[in-house]
């Protein structure tokens, strides 16, 4: 019997062995007291519902359920026996880390309630298995020494970072503070783990690397790619490596994001790890290259099967959410909280995030996603807060930054809404209660696949391009929206249609958002006032449209829609027989129509004569003209004008007629025949004779002496020019270079050197035809 009162690990057991029943001293841990049982591995549950592979599962997983609820009823001296050195167990335990579908797998849905009962039951006793192997006290009475205890699950390898990330993944949701509380114990009894995680970061970092390796890409900080040969051939990128490889690529990336998010998200104490390799900035240059290239090809390229391609989209988004999310974990935990709780340093603390938001800046596609999901905006302010000597010229030119991303791509920023997540409630009937532990209270297990957010579904399907509506959000076809409503009624088959749809077009479109609120009973409130069997509305049949049509052609002599005979005798295709231009040209037939019109018009009566014995009547002379206009009948027109004689005379002097002139001509000729004599006596009379034109060119030349010597001119003496020069061959004088460049440069002012400038002047003035 064990020893109250001591660790386990120093408890000694007395047993008998052997068929003489002779006892024996043991230490309470040793691999003869295990006891021998098979433990079967884990098989994820079928794609398809066929019976024989649904009964198979059920009774695998049956084997499963109940050798874990055996090893969990054991003593804790024979639990840690068996989970030490059975090796069968270890291998169900990794075999369901490994196989379990994960929450955007196909197989993450069950395709019958017995799968998903047999699933819920697998799922429950794993984790409370692993919940046992991490708690180092379950009571007074049963604990194990600390060091020893860290030593047992780290040699053992019963506890490792891929295993723990596994965890993370699987059992996160809705039981992240249980699992917070069982990795921090594994952390804190054993130190080595963090040297382990150190190295898990790295091979993180390769991970990326390996993916831009794979589409061909390089970013900052990466691993550099060696230089390709001119043997070899290109590199393959996102389109154009195979399908294949392209659906394992998206794969790798969305599972490394989820699982690396869940892990930060639970264990915040590892961020700090991650910060020391500058993961955050090698994450921003990974996402900013590699995300726009995979989303190129997947959208692009051309699939046979549009669900697989539907699938691709949907990790993709995912994988961008987590990415970002990743980002959000290690400033909040690194920078962020310690300048809100008041840390030392905080001013190196305020540096360091200041400095990676500038990091974010060229990063723009990053750098706008984490903005939508979690406003730069808000932490800025939350620094202003709490560090007011924060320098607003940096925040500003931060803020502006992130503007300028935004109108660089012409996209508004829209309002990002956070899904509520529940880590301490389960949904109604899928939490179980059991013991805690060593850290009490009460523990709820989520089912892999019915948690609320897995994988914000809802919006992943609002980022899947929509046939016909080039991606926008929030259109969908009509063919989509039968095989949502078929996937909700799937679920609830109690609900109306018109219920569904209300409902659908509450939440964008998303059947996963829809189904996860009704379950938990969080609808709007709109929609609770809805009746939840309301039947589908009726749609209203259109009007036919020939009876809604509207056209200038209604109703005439050719409207076969409204008419039922037509005169066929002027319909006729192309020109019609029997007819000539000579006869279509002397067919005076509309002049006869309008002559008759014309003919009324000839009749004019100037003057009537009415006798006396006649009545005006006849005439129409005692009718009341109802359209005369009276309104100047008793106005004086123009008798209180302004303008008066002396007006009229200043604008246009009097003339006297001619009939009243007296004398033989008109005053007016003879005044103007004495000013133009006037004006002959008073000119000066011109000398026609012409001098000689020796003189005149005397004159001409003492004029322009006296004017150049006002100006200070003094004209170079005149001396005869000599462009002959002397003989060819002895040299030319510096006055006969002159006088040949002078010539050269005045020829064209005398004898017939203008030519070509006066041949083109006439013919720009159209003297010469061109």
């Amino acid at each position: 019997m064990a020893c109250a009162m001591i660790p386990l690990d120093e408890q000694q057991v007395t047993e008998a062995t052997g068929p003489l029943g002779k006892e024996r001293t043991l230490p309470a841990l040793h691999p003869d007291r295990k006891e021998e049982r098979c433990f079967v591995p884990y098989k994820p549950p079928p794609e398809d519902s066929s019976p024989a592979q649904v009964e198979e599962y059920l009774e695998h997983g049956k084997f499963i359920t109940e050798d874990l609820d055996w090893l969990l009823a054991l003593r804790h001296d024979k639990f840690w026996c068996q989970v030490v050195f059975d090796e069968s167990l270890q291998k169900c335990l990794d075999s369901y880390l490994r196989h379990s579908p994960r929450g955007l797998d196909p197989s993450s849905l069950p395709s019958s309630p017995a799968v998903a009962d047999m699933q819920r039951c697998i799922h429950r006793a794993v984790f409370m298995t692993f919940l046992r192997m991490a708690t180092h006290k379950e009571s007074k009475e049963s604990f194990i020494t600390p060091t020893v205890f860290g030593e047992i699950i780290y040699n053992n390898f019963l506890f490792d970072i891929p295993k723990i990330l596994d965890l993370c993944v699987l059992f996160g949701k809705g039981n992240s503070q249980l699992l917070h509380k069982m990795i921090e114990n594994i952390f804190t009894q054993q130190p080595c783990y963090y040297g382990d995680l150190d190295e898990a970061v790295l091979s993180v970092l390769q991970v990326l690397d390996t993916i831009l390796a794979k589409c061909g890409l390089q970013c900052e900080g990466a691993t550099a790619i060696e230089p390709l040969k001119l043997s070899e051939p290109s590199r393959p990128t996102a389109m154009t490596m195979s399908q294949q490889d392209l659906v394992d690529l998206v794969l790798y990336l969305c599972d490394t994001c989820t699982t690396i998010q869940a892990f930060l998200d639970i264990f915040p104490a590892a961020c700090s790890t991650f910060h020391c390799h500058s993961f955050l900035n090698r994450l921003a240059s990974f996402y900013e290259v590699a995300v726009p290239d995979i989303e190129k090809a997947v959208r692009k390229r051309n699939f046979d099967d549009k669900s697989l391609q539907e699938d691709l989209w949907r990790r993709v988004c995912h994988a961008r959410r987590r990415m970002v999310e990743m980002a959000h974990l290690l400033l909040q935990h690194t920078c962020l909280q310690p300048i809100l709780e008041g840390s030392e340093n905080i001013q190196t603390f305020v540096e360091e995030l200041l400095q990676h938001f500038t990091t974010f800046l060229p990063e723009k596609r990053f750098l706008l996603d984490y903005d939508e999901q979690f406003p730069i905006a808000d932490d800025i302010s939350l620094l202003q807060q709490a560090f007011p000597l924060l320098d607003e010229t940096r925040t500003s030119y931060l803020l502006q930054g992130v503007e300028d991303a935004w109108d660089s791509i012409g996209r508004r920023r829209t309002q990002y809404r956070p899904q509520q997540t529940h880590s301490s409630a389960g949904l109604t009937g899928q939490g179980v209660e059991g013991g805690a532990g060593a850290w009490g209270g009460e523990m709820v297990i989520r089912e892999p696949g019915e948690e609320g957010e897995t994988p914000r579904g809802a919006e992943a399907m609002r980022d899947m391009p929509h046939k016909g509506d080039n991606g926008a959000a929030g259109t969908i076809s009509a063919g989509e929206l039968e095989s949502l409503l078929t996937h909700i009624r799937d679920l609830l088959p109690d609900l109306g249609e018109g219920f569904l749809l209300a409902c659908l077009h509450q939440y964008n479109y998303s059947s996963e958002l829809v189904i996860n609120y009704i379950l938990e009973d969080r609808l709007h409130p709109d929609l609770d006032k809805l009746d939840r069997a309301m039947p589908r509305p009726v749609k209203e049949e259109l009007p036919p449209v020939l009876s809604t049509r509207s056209n200038v052609f209604d109703d005439d002599e050719f409207d076969v829609f409204n008419r039922d005979q037509v005169d066929m005798t002027r319909v006729w295709k192309g020109r019609r027989k029997g007819e000539s231009v000579r006869d279509l040209l002397n067919d005076k037939q509309h002049i006869a129509e309008q002559k008759e019109r014309y003919l009324t018009y000839e009749t004019v009566v100037d003057e009537v004569i009415v006798t006396p014995s006649d009545s005006g009547a006849i005439y129409n002379l005692n009718d009341y003209d109802d359209e005369y206009d009276d309104t100047y009948d008793i106005n004086q027109v123009g008798a209180n004008d302004l303008d008066g004689d002396s007006n009229l005379l200043n604008r246009r002097p009097f003339t006297v007629p001619q009939v009243l002139r007296q004398g033989g001509r008109p005053q007016m000729q003879e005044e103007n025949v004495e000013e133009e004599e006037d004006e002959k006596e008073g000119a000066v009379k011109r000398d026609q004779f012409v001098q000689d034109p020796a003189l005149l060119r005397e004159r001409a030349e003492a004029r322009r002496a006296t004017m150049q010597h006002r100006k200070g001119f003094r004209p170079e003496p005149a001396r005869e020019r000599d462009v002959v020069g002397k003989p060819k061959g002895q040299g030319q004088s510096t006055e006969t270079l002159l006088d040949r460049r002078k010539k050269e440069a005045h020829k064209s002012r005398g004898a017939n050197h203008n030519r070509r400038a006066m041949s083109d002047r006439k013919r720009n003035k159209g003297m010469i035809p061109s």
